[in-house]
């Protein structure tokens, strides 16, 4: 088996002081710099928004960060402004290493959201991974970054949907965890077959 790191979205706006900051988000940098030589590849995402992007509160009059709104592609939790293209907000945390195989970048169209690595948030529009995955021979996954109950977890089950042998590591990724949005994760990513460790 061909084995890669998926490293999700470890960017400033992700991290203390930044638009949508996850608690104590800096702390997994070292520990996946220290286990990157372990992997045949890592892929980095990056989430990659346009100004005034439909998941942002600041798009919807009257609404604000955090509340839930139907889209035609189904419910969407509205969030500050964040990793808009080009701002330091979207740059990668600065300590993390980013000289790995593939950055891909995820968000960039203003109507969808995309928490997953493999899907926008309609969960059939393709980003383009599985097809990079597979033309690389790669069929094992380790996921790490930010947030565990987003980003990480939308990806986890979808590449263990699409048949790949996936594992979580957890001491690897922060979670945002609004309204027992982690234990969900964790009990999304289980029941998907994902290895949490």
């Amino acid at each position: 088996m061909t084995h890669a790191l998926l490293v999700i979205d470890v960017q400033n706006d992700f991290c203390p002081g930044g638009a949508l900051a996850v608690a104590e988000g800096d702390e997994i940098v070292a520990p996946i710099n220290a286990m990157m030589d372990e992997f045949d590849a890592v892929i980095l995402t990056q989430d990659w928004h346009p100004a005034g992007h439909s998941s942002f509160a600041s798009s919807h009059d009257g609404k604000n960060p955090f509340d839930l709104v139907d889209m035609p592609y189904g419910p969407q939790v509205l969030w500050p402004d964040h990793c808009v293209q080009g701002t330091r907000g979207a740059g990668f945390h600065p300590e993390l290493r980013t000289y790995g195989d593939l950055i891909l970048r995820k968000g960039f169209r203003s109507a969808i959201d995309s928490y997953s690595a493999f899907f926008e948030n309609d969960h059939q529009t393709p980003t383009g991974l599985k097809g990079y995955l597979d033309t690389r021979g790669i069929d094992r996954l380790t996921l790490v970054g930010l947030a565990t109950d987003y980003c990480v977890r939308y990806s986890a089950v979808d590449a263990a949907r699409l048949g790949f042998d996936v594992t979580v590591r957890m001491g690897a990724c922060r979670a945002i965890d609004m309204d027992g949005s982690l234990a969900a994760a964790e009990q999304a990513m289980r029941d998907a077959g994902v290895v949490l460790t």
